[in-house]
């Protein structure tokens, strides 16, 4: 990287898109403001943009295009993308060739290629790119993490993902972009994005993927609805079962590990639930169970926070990203998989060809 570290100063942060997902990112600048501080806002909807600067006293842009014009004046040292998925390669390369370091949320692209072209345009530019695993960060996955680490389950037989959730067709219409697969993609990479990057950050590699996706009550053009069965390198099996269907409300984000000598299951509405945990051997890690556990109302989790701890260190100097372009791209290979599966009816081997 080409930029040196930032130890002298608050890292400068500017937000594209003031959406949904934007009010956890102010907040967790917010949470640390002794180390950061949120500069600039940018949203092309008035209204959305209004509200921001109003929350956060940062200097409002309706163009992007001028936000990183004026990026240098302002200081900024990493934009964050919170805009529709689809603009995000775009985005992140025009971030780039400004000199900013990039921090997308989740996916960081609808397209393969387009994941492949953000990382190369950072390593062109010299500057870091960081991708939004925030879930990585739950205090229930990073204990099931920990047991995997241990070897306390041993060979890992099975493992099975379901998020129920339930997106009624008010929430695609409240944006031309939702339900779209230029912008925004189906339920498994929207919704399910962040549990689709638990099979491989988890379990390890997959070799390969069956999946079928259905557009079954929603008027949209992407799926409310997909099946998935994979196979990992280590001989594990197991499946993804996702819908945005779930009647009256979101109903389950979970993941269940059957190994030879362990069954773990982590629920709740969204991983926030370990309801399930029994070894053939106890361990010293079992007494963090009773503080794992926690309530949520919101799917997203309290792990933004955490995952800008671990951004603002990165350009301090102090650590590595947990989660660069790199890292990000597993996740979106696994999407496209899935996809290309359920579009072409067969098989998928991992990787995908570059």
């Amino acid at each position: 990287m080409t930029h040196p570290a930032i130890t002298d100063r608050k890292i400068r942060f500017a937000l594209a898109g003031c959406g949904r997902i934007a009010a956890n990112h102010m907040e967790s600048i917010a949470r640390h403001a002794e180390r950061a501080e949120l500069v600039a806002v940018c949203d092309t909807d008035p209204a959305a943009l209004a509200a921001a600067v109003q929350r956060t006293g940062a200097r409002g842009y309706a163009s992007y295009t001028q936000l990183l014009a004026e990026a240098g004046s302002l200081g900024v040292d990493c934009v964050v993308l919170t805009t529709p998925s689809g603009l995000h390669a775009r985005q992140a390369a025009e971030a780039a060739q400004a000199g900013l370091h990039v921090m997308t949320e989740k996916p960081m692209a609808t397209r393969w290629n387009d994941g492949l072209a953000m990382v190369k345009a950072c390593d062109d530019a010299g500057v870091r790119l960081f991708v939004v695993k925030q879930n990585r960060r739950n205090r229930t996955l990073q204990l099931l993490r920990q047991a995997i680490n241990a070897g306390r389950f041993g060979r890992i037989y099975m493992v099975t993902v379901n998020v129920f959730w339930s997106r009624p067709q008010s929430y695609y219409d409240s944006a031309e972009w939702r339900g779209t697969w230029e912008f925004d993609g189906g339920a498994f990479m929207n919704q399910a994005s962040h549990y689709i990057d638990l099979l491989d950050w988890m379990i390890g590699p997959v070799e390969s993927v069956m999946a079928y996706t259905g557009t079954l009550a929603r008027n949209i053009e992407v799926e409310d609805t997909g099946v998935a069965a994979l196979k990992w390198r280590n001989g594990a099996m197991g499946s993804v079962n996702v819908t945005m269907l779930t009647h009256p409300k979101n109903f389950e984000g979970s993941i269940t590990i059957l190994g030879e000598k362990g069954t773990a299951r982590v629920g709740g509405v969204a991983v926030n639930k370990i309801e399930h945990w029994e070894f053939d051997q106890p361990h010293e890690m079992d007494a963090q169970l009773d503080d794992a556990s926690y309530q949520t109302t919101s799917v997203y989790g309290f792990g933004h926070p955490l995952y800008y701890d671990n951004v603002i260190r990165t350009l301090r100097g102090e650590c590595e990203a947990e989660t660069d372009g790199r890292e990000g791209l597993k996740s979106l290979e696994l999407l496209i998989a899935m996809y290309r599966s359920a579009r072409d009816g067969r098989k998928i081997n991992l990787p995908l060809e570059y």
